[in-house]
């Protein structure tokens, strides 16, 4: 009985604190929300609640080939952008976690520092830079810009997925005369498979998304989906821009999902 009263005290705070967590995360999500039946309204204007249901707008948006050639467009630089990623930043990780060389923590701050800088300014100096050596407003600076920006956290992914793996595996494969070659592709690999794939879905969703460094370095035909719909915000009020939000919205859910699935998966193991 005397415990009694402290444990009500406790559980009341606790659900509390739940339930003002919970009305945050609902004020939230409330606009996202909204934009789903926004997008079934089928009219021109833009309005909450539709007065009718309709699938007029995603309609518009698959035959309009501005809309569904610029989310093509963000798909291809996403998967070229993420493909390049891993190729780097996988290596680039195993580096930093197992190497010891002196510059290693700089390297380390130096690889995370586009999370740092503010992405307009590394959007200006991409855009400065990329129309100095001629390659502006084409798909191979949307890539590099890109890829800079979402190394990072295919780095911090593959690294954390290193630190929970046994070093003694890589030095039992040395001593079995096993190469570096082998190791890191037969041994180091496969224990990081969770970690390889979050990694690759957060670069590509983080690429997809991408609006601020695109805005800079795209051209009127390399735009992307966030552009183009930046640039419909800002010059015209287009209704299509609801049912596109409304998909952005589900595709990012689908990723976030796989992504805490797999992260549960990577610390089972």
């Amino acid at each position: 009985m005397h415990n009694s009263l402290p444990d009500r005290m406790t559980r009341f705070w606790r659900a509390t604190g739940g339930l003002i967590a919970w009305s945050g995360y609902l004020f939230l999500l409330m606009p996202t929300l909204i934009l789903v039946p926004v997008s079934l309204g089928g009219s021109q204007q833009l309005s909450f609640p539709p007065e009718q249901l309709s699938l007029a707008l995603y309609e518009q948006f698959f035959t309009d080939p501005s809309w569904w050639g610029a989310a093509l467009q963000s798909a291809k630089i996403a998967t070229l952008s993420t493909m390049l990623t891993m190729l780097i930043a996988v290596p680039a990780a195993y580096a930093l976690v197992r190497g010891d060389f002196p510059g290693r923590r700089f390297l380390n701050l130096f690889t995370l520092s586009p999370i740092l800088v503010p992405v307009v300014v590394l959007g200006l100096g991409f855009y400065l830079n990329f129309n100095l050596f001629g390659i502006g407003g084409s798909d191979l600076s949307l890539v590099i810009a890109h890829t800079i920006l979402i190394a990072p956290f295919v780095v911090v992914s593959v690294s954390a997925g290193l630190r929970q793996i046994d070093p003694a595996l890589e030095t039992v494969a040395t001593i079995m005369g096993a190469g570096r070659a082998t190791i890191f592709f037969r041994v180091v690999l496969p224990q990081i498979r969770d970690s390889l794939v979050v990694g690759a879905l957060l670069a590509f969703l983080i690429s997809f998304d991408e609006v601020v460094a695109s805005y800079f370095v795209s051209g009127p035909s390399t735009m992307t989906l966030p552009v183009k719909m930046y640039s419909a915000l800002r010059w015209e009020i287009s209704p299509v821009i609801a049912a596109v939000s409304a998909m952005l919205t589900i595709l990012s859910l689908v990723f976030s999902v796989a992504l805490i699935h797999l992260q549960k998966k990577s610390r089972g193991h």
